[in-house]
């Protein structure tokens, strides 16, 4: 059980990662100065990354007995461009006994 957690943090910051370089440099690479080659790969495997987190939100809050709202907001984390690390801080990172929905 708690691997599956590790596992969701460490996806969660990779997939944290792969999207500021998606937004910050492949996407401005593309429409700016009309380079569009990073942003296949770095947008593959942000696509990758993102079905894996989501993956595993769902399967650590069935395993850590999380609320509905709990594991909602570590969704909608993984749509927001900080919202892996925020979510890796105030989400994964407490205890499974004080979990307790925003």
């Amino acid at each position: 059980m708690k691997r599956n957690l590790t596992r969701l943090r460490m996806v969660g910051i990779a997939e944290g990662i792969s999207y500021l370089l998606l937004l910050g440099i492949c996407m401005p690479l593309k429409y700016i100065f009309d380079i569009p080659e990073p942003t296949f790969f770095v947008g593959l495997a942000h696509g990758i990354l993102f079905v894996v987190y989501c993956l595993l939100v769902v399967l650590v809050a069935y395993q850590h007995r999380w609320s509905f709202l709990t594991m909602c907001w570590a969704l909608v984390a993984s749509l927001l461009p900080f919202g892996p690390f925020v979510a890796d801080k105030k989400i994964f990172s407490v205890p499974t006994s004080q979990k307790n929905p925003v």
